[in-house]
């Protein structure tokens, strides 16, 4: 495994779910960790954690990562050691609604487009540039089986990530020449705060979605991360779709009685 001691790793929608277990096994590997967020507090919690546990530097940053000019006034106001950021992880994204594209609120499409698209473009436009002067760095989008095959209600939440799939994909062509690694991470069905998201806050029909299945979980997920982070400097994985053993597909799951 490559070695990440003190290498820098800047981490979106770190506070919850997979950006958290993300955090998690990236201190485990003694990487120091630039962690952001919406919700701060839920950030100081987790770096405060991971600090004492494992002997690393943190900075919690609370931002929304949809408007750019806070995402730059951001990196503008960081050391100029912070501002080497190895690697990008692009976790920050969400699905509003469940509803077939002519009953579907405006108000959900520009979130999930606004959140799922330009905010990873927003990050990704103001972080890679001092990759490319570098000539290094790794950019790992997180994406989704959504942006491989569309299922039923999942419009425009699967456009989304087929544009973080499109983009994963342009990024590597356009880097090529850089020294710097583009991955993407596509699991199925994982267990968070997604669905209760997707359901402004109804628990129930959140736990429905995974009734009768066995779940990824978001460690799996951070585990495929760290797998595409720490591979030698020649090998980079271009994508990884990972799913639960009961899930075939979007739309193909089994589900016991």
């Amino acid at each position: 495994m490559k070695n990440l001691e003190k290498k820098i790793v800047f981490i979106t929608g770190a506070s919850s779910g997979i950006g958290k277990s993300c955090a998690i096994e990236f201190a485990k590997q003694k990487a120091n960790l630039i962690l952001t967020a919406r919700r701060e507090e839920r950030l100081k919690v987790l770096a405060n954690e991971l600090e004492n546990k494992y002997n690393i530097k943190t900075l919690c940053i609370k931002i929304d990562i949809r408007n750019y000019e806070d995402v730059e006034s951001m990196y503008n106001k960081l050391s100029e050691d912070w501002k080497k950021i190895d690697i990008l992880v692009n976790n920050a994204g969400l699905a509003r609604g469940l509803d077939k594209f002519y009953t579907g609120r405006l108000s959900d499409w520009n979130e999930m487009i606004d959140t799922n698209i330009k905010g990873l473009l927003n990050v990704s436009r103001i972080i890679v540039p001092q990759m490319v002067e570098r000539q290094t760095g790794h950019i790992i989008n997180i994406g989704s089986t959504a942006g491989h095959e569309v299922y039923t209600f999942g419009n425009v939440y699967s456009a989304t990530k087929f544009a973080v799939k499109a983009l994963s994909q342009s990024f590597r062509l356009d880097v090529l020449d850089k020294g710097i690694k583009v991955s993407s991470i596509d699991p199925g069905m994982v267990y968070t705060e997604f669905s209760k998201v997707r359901f402004d806050g109804d628990t129930e029909r959140a736990d429905n979605v995974y009734k009768g299945i066995t779940p990824l979980s978001p460690d799996d997920v951070a585990e495929a991360v760290l797998f595409c982070a720490t591979r030698s400097d020649n090998v980079n994985i271009n994508e990884i779709i990972l799913t639960p053993v009961q899930q075939a597909s979007s739309s193909q799951v089994y589900r016991k009685n």
